[in-house]
């Protein structure tokens, strides 16, 4: 790689593509802080809380295993 790749600069899509999903982000979290002010005050019992923490990471386990997948078939080069 020569200096010139190391510094290469945004074409106007591309600082389009970077103010669009920015937007996205914005409206996204300000979604979430209104919503999350709307619901109030919302009880869990114990399985509700056992169920939220085993979904996340069993999502988190699956995303990671595919991820894995995804690597070990590219570098073996499975991926043609």
């Amino acid at each position: 790689m020569n200096d010139n790749d190391a510094h290469a600069h945004l074409s106007g899509a591309g600082w389009l593509a970077l103010v669009v999903l920015l937007g996205f982000l914005g409206a996204s979290i300000w979604y979430a802080v209104y919503a999350w002010g709307a619901i109030g005050v919302a009880h869990m019992s114990a399985f509700g809380w056992f169920a939220l923490i085993a979904g996340s990471a069993l999502t988190l386990a699956v995303g990671g295993g595919l991820m894995t997948l995804v690597f070990y078939s590219s570098r073996h080069d499975y991926d043609r």
